[in-house]
């Protein structure tokens, strides 16, 4: 379980995260969902990194620009062109994939997206069991994380209500 402060931090990021097209929500449509291609949302990676400043010197010369986050928070998110990523120090155990239904790069929310909780559905639909769950009943801002078969975590991180609410 992500304390808060994890939470808020993942939430700025995600802020920052490039933009993925979406399509109509997940439950707008009638397929199947063992084979409804899902639409994840915008795309970010969050790196767990050992010390946060010899890190933002390596990206940097990679001519990453720091856009968001607070250093003495021990985070900072850095661009390049459509590229983003997360420097956490000390706030994650490993790297993470994050998608972010229903976020433009810029935070614009969308009208139409795949919601997170659509999204759960399908997955176990097609037989894989999410680390973490969505409340189901709930229609708010809403997260799940899958492992991946090497130990991978991948986080699906709305951070808008579901379409429609």
């Amino acid at each position: 379980m992500r304390s808060l402060s994890t939470h808020l931090v993942v939430a700025a990021f995600a802020a920052c995260a490039t933009f993925g097209t979406t399509i109509g929500a997940l439950s707008d449509h009638h397929e199947d969902e063992r084979t409804k291609t899902m639409e994840l949302g915008a795309f970010s990676v969050s790196l767990a990194v050992k010390d946060l400043e010899t890190s933002r010197a390596f990206y940097e010369k990679l001519d990453f620009k720091q856009i968001a986050g607070v250093a003495e928070q021990n985070w900072i998110i850095l661009q390049n062109g459509t590229t983003t990523i997360g420097l956490f120090q000390g706030m994650f155990e490993r790297n993470l994939m994050t998608f972010n239904p229903g976020w433009t790069s810029t935070t614009a929310k969308l009208e139409e997206f795949d919601d997170v909780r659509a999204i759960q559905r399908t997955l176990k639909a097609r037989g894989l069991q999410p680390t973490s769950e969505a409340d189901e009943s709930s229609t708010g801002p809403a997260s799940l994380v899958l492992t991946d078969p090497d130990g991978n975590p991948v986080l699906f991180d709305q951070h808008v209500p579901a379409p429609g609410h």
